[in-house]
This record gives structure tokens, C-alpha cells and sequence, in this order.
């Protein structure tokens, strides 16, 4: 699994608990799936269809450093399907996993449109051409 980013867990990012807000990483995530999803497929029109069990595995405080991983599991014909895990930086303990997060593709008009993809690419290989 690549790790693409990293944030830092701040004061607005907690919850009365004083641990990261769930929700909060979710939106971490998301974004990040989608970032991810629109360099893979060349399109900004993309949404998220679904995400599979949420798996909550430890918490993160004030001053941590939160790192995102994805993994492309499958291309589909207007999808792609990948799967992220959440851990801390410095202690590489796990915070978070979710085994299928799926992406479509979408044309003009809103809908799945297929995006003719097979495999990951890097933009730095695109550039070679």
C-alpha cells in the first residue's frame, strides 16, 4: 500500500474525547480517494459509490500525524475500487481500515461513463510520452 498523504491532527479536529473526530478522518479520506480516483481516471467528474465496513482500530490525539494509504483493488469498467488504511506516522499503528471504497466515472451528463483504464499509472510516467 502507498501512503500519498499526511495530515496533522489539530485542536479543531477533535472530538469531546479528545481524540481524532471519526468523522473528520472519513473526510480526510474521501478526499483523498477522490484526489486519487481523478489523477487515475484523467476526470474530474467522479463520485464515491460506496465504502464498505468502516473499520475503526485505534485513536489519534492533538500532534499526531495521521498517513493515508490506498491500494487500487480492481479496475471496473466505470469504476475503480480501492481500499485505505489510516495509521499514524510515527508509530505506524493502525487507525483505521476500510477494504472497498468504489469510485465512478462520470460523463457530461452525470453519468457512469467507462474510462477505458486497466492499470495504475504514475503521472510522472505519463509525462515521458
Amino acid at each position: 500500500m502507498r501512503f500519498h498523504t499526511r495530515k496533522w491532527v489539530k485542536p479543531e479536529d477533535l472530538n469531546p474525547n479528545h481524540t481524532l473526530f471519526g468523522g473528520q478522518l472519513l473526510a480526510w479520506i474521501d478526499e483523498e480517494i477522490a484526489l486519487y480516483t481523478v489523477i487515475q481516471l484523467e476526470n474530474n467528474k467522479i463520485v464515491t459509490k460506496y465504502m464498505s465496513e468502516i473499520n475503526f482500530m485505534a485513536s489519534a490525539k492533538q500532534g499526531d500525524i495521521i498517513e493515508i494509504g490506498i491500494e487500487v483493488i480492481k479496475f471496473g469498467r466505470t469504476s475503480l475500487t480501492m481500499k485505505c488504511e489510516a495509521r499514524n506516522k510515527m508509530t505506524r499503528q493502525t487507525i483505521l481500515t476500510i477494504d472497498n471504497i468504489i469510485m465512478v466515472n462520470l460523463g457530461e451528463d452525470g453519468k457512469p461513463k467507462p474510462h477505458g483504464k486497466t492499470e495504475v499509472t504514475y503521472v510522472s510516467d505519463r509525462l515521458k510520452d
